[in-house]
């Protein structure tokens, strides 16, 4: 059987032009070569793909059928040849990006409208982990890129000596509460004694074998343990319980009322977030947008917080 590509794109000109004449036309060849190539393709098939009785070319059922299949492998040889040609000039076919929980999808928008217009063809695969689970995407070679990841990665990506890392920015913390919370109208500052005995609002680590992130939890508290700082701030919003809020998410929140911020006698410090990625960083895509991330007007899109200071922090986790 002698079923080629050639001979599909045959079948499918002929069909969306309505005569072998006009596909002729389009393909740059006569019509005798086109009538010598279906005639030829419907005896190796042994079946009958077009019925020449009217004035226009129509596919019969088993041409139908044939055509409709082999469309698909037109479409997939034409993304083959344009990944090939991606991959030819150094534009990556696919780039995996891992985002932390605390950073909004919504943030990144503005990057992904701006890598658009360097029409590099690369599919962009992103998705969500949490603390470690970051890490252990970049560790385990589920992503290309993270962003948003804890300052203190795990001593295998440290040590290893083939991961690289860059700042991203700081995280200031606020303590808040909803209105009704039993601890909106307490004395100020909070001790942690007065703190432990309420519900926490904790992001769970997504980590499945490196060692969970959970500092920020007082010993003997009860838990919420959420999917992402989002549904963090839900929660707490909700009155559900108690914990510490990105200062620039929580701020709204505070003007409004339907937050509290509350001093602690333990203040929670800033933490610092960074992306990380494998080196070499060879392809093209991957470069552009480490480049874009070292932006500070790129980083206090991302993190809703002033660019990145000097001084470092130890990383907690989003309690």
């Amino acid at each position: 059987m002698k079923l080629t590509l050639e001979a599909l794109q045959i079948l499918d000109t002929i069909d969306r032009k309505g005569s072998f004449a006009a596909a002729a036309i389009e393909l740059d060849r006569v019509p005798s070569a086109l009538t010598y190539s279906v005639r030829k393709l419907e005896e190796d098939l042994d079946v009958l793909l077009f019925d020449r009785r009217g004035h226009r070319a129509k596919l019969t059922v088993a041409g139908l059928e044939l055509l409709t299949e082999g469309r698909h492998l037109l479409l997939a040889a034409q993304e083959l040849e344009r990944r090939v040609k991606r991959a030819a000039t150094g534009w990556e076919v696919e780039l995996r990006i891992v985002l932390d929980s605390i950073i909004s999808f919504d943030s990144l928008l503005p990057l992904i409208d701006a890598f658009d217009r360097q029409n590099a063809g690369t599919r962009l695969r992103i998705s969500h982990e949490a603390l470690s689970g970051v890490w252990e995407a970049l560790l385990f070679d589920r992503a290309d890129l993270v962003i948003g990841a804890p300052q203190s990665g795990p001593d295998s990506i440290r040590m290893s000596g083939g991961f690289q890392t860059r700042q991203l920015g700081t995280i200031d913390w606020a303590f808040a509460v909803a209105p009704g919370h039993p601890l909106a109208n307490a004395t100020e500052p909070l001790t942690a004694s007065l703190v432990q005995q309420y519900r926490a609002i904790a992001v769970g680590d997504t980590g499945r074998t490196l060692p969970s992130i959970n500092s920020g939890l007082l010993n003997g508290q009860d838990i919420l343990t959420v999917p992402s700082v989002p549904a963090k701030l839900q929660a707490q919003l909700s009155g559900l319980g108690c914990g510490h809020l990105p200062r620039w998410m929580a701020i709204p929140h505070f003007a409004s009322g339907a937050l509290i911020e509350k001093q602690t006698t333990e203040a929670k410090p800033s933490d610092k977030t960074q992306i990380a990625w494998r080196t070499p960083a060879v392809g093209k895509s991957l470069k552009w947008f480490i480049a874009q991330l070292s932006e500070p007007g790129t980083q206090r899109a991302l993190l809703g917080s002033p660019a990145p200071q000097a001084s470092p922090h130890e990383s907690s986790n989003h309690v």
